[in-house]
């Protein structure tokens, strides 16, 4: 600090202002934040990508990226149908040309006649065009089996993530003791604990039991918010189903017990699904918390607040550069909701383009439509592929010395538990890094492999993991799982 105040000085003496914003002024919740997925190893990536381009010797001859749930960037091609549409709704003079099914023409056309001068370059309103809300609304009866859902409790966003800070923020009050607590699952996706840090909002941790496949335990459950009580008021709890990072499923009866849990405990419920497509393993499947709230009947039907969110970023979709994602609350009160139409509003809307696309996504073509078959064919090959993948992964990893992985069930990662060995441990302790985290930097500069450490997700003390994505394509995909295997024993080897 003295040196700091020393070198103001000297600043202030050659006649250079001290500058405003500095690290000891500016907003010290945003020191705090942390964002594992594109933390200080993917910018190690970055700088070992450059040096490739300009010649320098490496043992390997391209970096992978297995650090983010990125299909394009993987290779992922992505389904025709979407972007015949968004091509035409971008440059409506496509729609004279011959290379485009009639089905897709007639689609842009209903989605440009609700656009703002018939154009996705103007504004919508805050929420979302009202139309693609009542497609999502349509989505949402079809997926739960009928159950009614109300367009003017859907919110379009920029991508679910936007929508889920959203919602944090009209949930966060309080100071001291009576700071918001949120229960948030660890292993976690480190969105919320970025976001948490940002709004000054108290994360509560809740152990995901790895020994039975991630499972979601309300004993547990119930332990964080015993303790959390001492320190802060639990308003919220997450769940992330299907898992990112562990990429399990939850069943029906523990979606039920969460729901009994928060209704006794006074508790709002944030229900990430952004991965309801991805579920893989035989006898999983995906139940939304809407649903399953909806059946249970009173008194949670109609008192239980929820707030669930999707994305076109997963899926078979992938499409995560285009931001297109929805909310929607349940049980929310009235008065409050207004407030969340004027939070959006100050953002003006989420990008239009996005909702196109999620309008397709949730609006897909039907079987008599001339695309239907090719649509589905693209939309299943895909997920098939994924689901192979997945069982590779868990195969592999299982093979390997000191390496075990959960099934990966659904979602698009494996969370590997492994062993590091003492020396190891304490040769990171010497180096200032997680174990993990230096583990996954040997791993980056010596095959090019990247991968976040478990470090960044949460884990139980005393274990090391780290997430890898299940996206590379198949060839690519199998040579990687076994040379991050081979590192793993050779590394265990140097530190034995």
């Amino acid at each position: 600090m003295a040196l700091r105040a020393c070198n103001q000085s000297q600043a202030t003496r050659n006649g250079l202002k001290e500058k405003v914003l500095t690290l000891d002024t500016m907003n010290p919740c945003v020191r705090r934040v942390e964002y594992a997925v594109r933390g200080p190893i993917v910018l190690r990536a970055l700088e070992l990508e450059q040096e490739l381009r300009q010649g320098v010797k490496k043992p390997f001859t391209e970096v992978i990226r297995a650090n983010i749930g990125d299909a394009q960037a993987m290779g992922q091609k992505p389904i025709t149908f979407l972007r015949q549409v968004l091509a035409l709704c971008v440059n409506p003079d496509l729609l004279s040309s011959p290379n485009f099914p009639d089905d897709a023409k007639k689609r842009a056309e209903r989605i440009l006649q609700v656009c703002g001068g018939h154009s996705l370059g103007a504004y919508s309103i805050s929420s979302g065009i009202q139309l693609i809300r009542e497609d999502v609304a349509r989505y949402i009866e079809r997926r739960d089996g009928g159950i009614p859902a109300d367009p003017n409790n859907i919110f379009l966003s920029t991508g679910a993530s936007d929508a889920i800070v959203t919602v944090l923020r009209l949930l966060v009050a309080g100071e001291g003791r009576t700071r918001t607590g949120v229960l948030i699952p660890i292993p976690q996706y480190p969105l919320y604990s970025a976001a948490l840090a940002e709004l000054d909002a108290v994360q509560v941790d809740y152990y995901l039991d790895e020994e039975h496949v991630w499972a979601l335990d309300v004993a547990e459950l119930r332990r964080a918010v015993r303790q959390a009580r001492d320190h802060c008021r639990p308003r919220a709890l997450c769940v992330i189903n299907p898992g990112n990072p562990t990429g399990q499923v939850q069943t029906r009866e523990c979606i039920e017990a969460v729901i009994r849990f928060a209704f006794e405990e006074r508790l709002f419920l944030l229900a990430d699904e952004v991965y309801q497509d991805n579920v893989y393993a035989e006898g999983s499947q995906f139940h939304s918390f809407k649903k399953v709230l909806t059946e249970m009947g009173p008194p949670y039907a109609g008192q239980q607040e929820l707030a669930s969110f999707h994305s076109a970023s997963k899926g078979y979709m992938g499409e995560c550069g285009f931001r297109g994602g929805y909310v929607e609350v349940v049980n929310m009160d009235a008065a409050v909701q207004q407030q969340m139409v004027k939070l959006m509003s100050v953002r003006l809307c989420p990008p239009v383009p996005g909702q196109a696309l999620l309008d397709l996504v949730v609006n897909p073509p039907a079987p008599s439509d001339p695309s239907f078959a090719q649509f589905q064919a693209e939309k299943q090959a895909v997920l098939a592929e994924l689901a192979a993948k997945a069982k590779l992964a868990e195969q592999v990893f299982n093979e390997a010395p000191g390496i075990r992985c959960n099934p990966v069930q659904g979602a698009m990662y494996s969370f590997p538990r492994m062993q590091l060995p003492p020396r190891a441990v304490q040769r990171a302790q010497e180096l200032g890094l997680a174990p993990d985290m230096f583990f996954c930097l040997r791993l980056l500069e010596e095959t090019g492999i990247c991968v976040v450490p478990g470090s960044g997700f949460g884990q139980r003390e005393g274990t090391y993991h780290f997430r890898m994505t299940i996206l590379p394509p198949m060839e690519k995909l199998r040579p990687l799982l076994e040379k991050l295997s081979e590192f793993h024993a050779k590394f265990t080897s140097e530190y034995s």
